[in-house]
C-alpha cells in the first residue's frame, strides 16, 4: 500500500521508537489495572475519570502503538480494537497478548482511513496516537464516522502553549518561539511529522464533524514528577507551571 509522505515518515519513526523505547515500556503499561495518561502517567481517577465506566463498550484506539491503552480497557470490560500503521508496534502488542492472555483485534491500517464499519463504536480513544500523528481533518472525520450517535471521542495531545514554547529540537522553554496563527504541521527532522491545532481551530473542526466538546482538561505535572526518558523535552518544572498536555472529551451529536 502506498502511504502519504507524513504517514511513511511516521511509520519509520515509530519503527525506530519501538526498538529504542516503546517496546521495552509496553510490558509495564500492559500490567496496569488503571489507565494512566500522558507524560507523567497520571491515573484516570486523578483526572476526574474522563472515560468513565467502559464496561461493555465497543472501543477503537486510533494510533494504538503497542496498544497498552486498549489492554487496560479490555481489563475493565470494554471490547477494544487497536489500529496502527506500524507493524513493529503491533508485533510488540501481539507479544504482550501472548504474555498476558489479554486478547483483542489489532488492525494494521492508516488511522485516518481504517476500513472499519461506520457507526460501530461507542468510544474512540487516542493518547498521543492519531491525535497528533495524522492530519487533524482526517483524524476527526474518521473518528466521527466510526462513532455511533451519542458516542465519545476522547484524545490527548500536546498543549498549544507547549508547541509555541518548543524549539526545533523540541525542548520547551519559557519564551514563545513560534507563531500560533498558521500552526498545523510540524516536521521534526528524522523524528516524523506531527500536527497541532490551536483550541479555537480544533473546536471548529470538531463541531464541523458533529462533535461537541464536553471537557478540556489541561494537565499539570503532579508533585514529585520528574523529567525522564523519551519525554525529557518537557522538564517537570515546566509542566508544573504550565499545561504541557490537553485531554479532550467530546460527544457525537
Amino acid at each position: 500500500m502506498g502511504w502519504s509522505d507524513d504517514a511513511a515518515r511516521n511509520r519509520g519513526a515509530w519503527t525506530k521508537a519501538n526498538s529504542e523505547y516503546t517496546g521495552a515500556q509496553a510490558p509495564r503499561k500492559w500490567a496496569q489495572d488503571e489507565l494512566t495518561w500522558g507524560i507523567w502517567d497520571i491515573p484516570e481517577s486523578a483526572l476526574g475519570a474522563p472515560l468513565g465506566d467502559v464496561a461493555g463498550l465497543d472501543v477503537v484506539e486510533l494510533g494504538c502503538g503497542t496498544a497498552y491503552v486498549s489492554a487496560v480497557l479490555a481489563k475493565l470490560g470494554a471490547r477494544p480494537v487497536g489500529v496502527d500503521i506500524t507493524p513493529a508496534q503491533l508485533e510488540t502488542a501481539r507479544r504482550c497478548m501472548e504474555e498476558t492472555g489479554i486478547e483483542f483485534p489489532l488492525v494494521e491500517a492508516d488511522a485516518g482511513e481504517t476500513g472499519l464499519p461506520g457507526e460501530s463504536f461507542d468510544l474512540v480513544v487516542s493518547e498521543y496516537g492519531a491525535s497528533i500523528w495524522i492530519d487533524p481533518e482526517r483524524f476527526v472525520s474518521e473518528s466521527s464516522r466510526l462513532l455511533r450517535p451519542g458516542g465519545r471521542l476522547v484524545f490527548m495531545c500536546c498543549s498549544t502553549l507547549l508547541i509555541l514554547c518548543s524549539t526545533d529540537d523540541e525542548s520547551a522553554g519559557e519564551r514563545l518561539v513560534r507563531p500560533q496563527f498558521g500552526l498545523r504541521r510540524l516536521d521534526w527532522d528524522d523524528e516524523g511529522v506531527e500536527f497541532h491545532l490551536p483550541a479555537g481551530k480544533r473546536i471548529d473542526l470538531l463541531r464541523a464533524h458533529g462533535l461537541e466538546v464536553e471537557r478540556l482538561i489541561e494537565i499539570q505535572a503532579p508533585e514529585g514528577a520528574e523529567t525522564h526518558g523519551y519525554y525529557s523535552y518537557v522538564p517537570a518544572e515546566w509542566g508544573r507551571k504550565w499545561p504541557a498536555e490537553e485531554l479532550w472529551v467530546t460527544r457525537k451529536r
